[in-house]
């Protein structure tokens, strides 16, 4: 369930497939994902997991790993 959220996050900011997700895909590693996109993101995942991230933690989700391990800080497994 929680992975379901946390990949739809990712598909609704980035509007991506299932097959680009994955440990490569990581900040401005496809165009969308620049800037504003990282914005949309964070947005993204805190609604989909009703949290409100630190601006710590929103500087460090450099890639889609990164964003699961930031994410256990939040009681959020994934």
């Amino acid at each position: 369930m929680n992975l379901e959220k946390y990949n739809g996050a990712f598909f609704t900011a980035f509007k991506l497939s299932e097959a680009q997700l994955g440990e490569k895909l990581e900040y401005q590693s496809i165009p969308e994902w620049d800037s504003v996109g990282h914005m949309s993101l964070i947005a993204e995942l805190e609604d989909a997991f009703d949290i409100m991230m630190d601006t710590e933690d929103i500087i460090v989700l450099s890639s889609y790993e990164k964003g699961k391990e930031i994410l256990r800080k939040y009681d959020v497994e994934i």
